[in-house]
Order: C-alpha cells, then structure tokens, then sequence
C-alpha cells in the first residue's frame, strides 16, 4: 500500500511540474501581448502577421484581439494556479499520511 501511495505522490510531484511549465509559458505569452499592447498605443499603424506575410491591419482591431487574448491568458493563469493548489494540498496530505504509516 505504501508503494502505492509514494508512486501517487509522484504522480502529484509530476502533474504540479507540468503545470508549472504550463503557467510559465502563459506568463511569458502574457509579458508578449503586454508589450504589444504598450507598442500598439504608440503608433498609429497596426500590423499583423498572417501566415509568412506582414499586412496592415486596424489598429482597434489588432487592439482588441490582443486584449482579448490578454484576458484569456490571465484566465488560463488562474485556472492553472488552482489546479496547482489543489494538487499540491492532495499532495501535502498524502505526503503526511506516507510519513505517518512510516513511523508506525
């Protein structure tokens, strides 16, 4: 049973590094399209790539989907931060339990 509970705890450790890596890469793609962001209200031009071309685009609209992909990643952030709690409670706890059967 003890294998069992340290093989989870594993599983735990492993899930809470993925979604480590995970958040990280949306922190790094959220500092993009904040610095997008920044630029874009410094111009009055807007251009977008599409594909392996560069086109002019409306400034309003490159705008709008930068904020929105802005917002979406701070959800995603969020969403991961939670599960990253979650696992890492359930991980504590099953880290405990482990530490006490041992010492039994």
């Amino acid at each position: 049973m003890s294998d069992e509970r340290i093989n989870q705890l594993s599983m735990y450790e492993q899930n809470i590094q993925q979604l480590l890596i995970q958040r990280q890469t949306f922190h790094s793609q959220l500092a993009e399209v904040e610095s997008a962001l920044a630029e874009l209200g410094k111009t009055t031009q807007a251009y977008k790539i599409i594909g392996n071309i560069m086109v002019l685009a409306e400034k309003d609209s490159v705008s709008k989907e930068l904020a929105d992909k802005k917002e979406m990643l701070k959800l995603r952030i969020a969403t991961l931060e939670k599960q990253e709690k979650s696992i890492r409670d359930k991980a504590q706890s099953l880290q405990k339990e482990i530490v006490e059967n041992m010492q039994k």
